[in-house]
């Protein structure tokens, strides 16, 4: 059976694409590469990027719900940006809705840090989708808040939420930006920007460190999912062996959520779909990305 996960998890790491947190985070970690991005999405100058935290996680009080963020980010001016590759849209309206608990928990977490309401920073909540959410065919769609009365006049409170869609053909995005939306949605690279996230791509999965690391998660979670199923089965009843078996698995998915493993990743391993995952965590108090 161990041989059997091993080649199981090889073959899950030997797929990993950009689209997989477990890759994305990772690719994030390069200055040169983010730092790019950034100015590809934002058409902006950033002269220095650094990160606070790796896979940051904001939790203010003992009894409030903590928030993952995949990659925290900030510049040379303060500007705070959250970057995550999103692959499920799940219940409608929960992207966006997640970006208004993300800005709030981030903007708590630097007013605890000492800062004062008017020098609250500048932020951007960016999500990479590998579909439309709006289904209006942008390539980007960008968010600030507006008077609906005048919208030509912005409210000025420093917030954007933005929401990248690789399978847009409308809107005028930089050359680079285009390419790598169409790299994230599995075509082949051709700006230097998308060659270099692929070279990235390439390169963390030659290391063995991170090969280990995840093949290590791979196989300890088919452990944990074969007694979580093997304790479904034995509640006894026939009927309920099925419930009990999914029953085990979600348990044992929020274990290891609960230490930290992503939720795609989770849910990728445990063979479960991503919102029915999300929902059971949510059921159980948590929030993550």
């Amino acid at each position: 059976m161990e041989k059997e996960w091993e080649r199981e998890a090889l073959e899950a790491w030997n797929n990993l694409s950009i689209r997989d947190n477990f890759i994305f985070q990772r690719v994030m970690q390069n200055e040169k590469l983010c730092k790019w991005l950034l100015e590809r999405i934002l058409n902006v100058g950033i002269r220095d990027i650094h990160y606070p935290d790796t896979e940051k996680s904001i939790d203010l009080r003992l009894d409030s719900k903590a928030v993952r963020l995949d990659v925290y980010i900030e510049d040379e001016a303060g500007t705070v940006y959250n970057i995550e590759m999103q692959t499920t849209k799940g219940r409608d309206g929960e992207l966006p809705r997640r970006t208004r608990y993300y800005q709030g928990m981030i903007d708590m977490d630097l007013l605890d840090k000492g800062v004062y309401y008017d020098d609250l920073r500048q932020t951007y909540i960016i999500f990479i989708c590998t579909f439309d959410l709006f289904g209006r065919d942008e390539r980007i769609y960008t968010f600030r808040h507006r008077c609906i009365e005048l919208p030509e006049l912005e409210l000025g409170d420093g917030a954007t939420k933005i929401f990248l869609n690789a399978k847009g053909l409308r809107g005028r995005v930089d050359r680079d930006l285009e390419d790598f939306l169409k790299f994230v949605d599995g075509q082949k690279a051709q700006s230097e920007l998308a060659q270099e996230m692929e070279q990235e791509v390439e390169r963390v999965k030659r290391q063995d460190e991170m090969r280990r690391e995840y093949m290590t998660l791979y196989m300890e979670y088919q452990k944990q999912h074969r007694a979580g199923i093997e304790e479904g089965m034995r509640r006894g009843r026939a009927e309920g062996r099925a419930e009990g078996r999914q029953a085990g698995t979600l348990h044992t998915a929020l274990r290891f959520m609960r230490a930290g493993t992503p939720l795609h990743t989770a849910a990728q391993i445990a063979e479960v779909p991503e919102d029915e995952l999300r929902a059971f965590a949510q059921e159980n108090g948590m929030v993550f990305s």
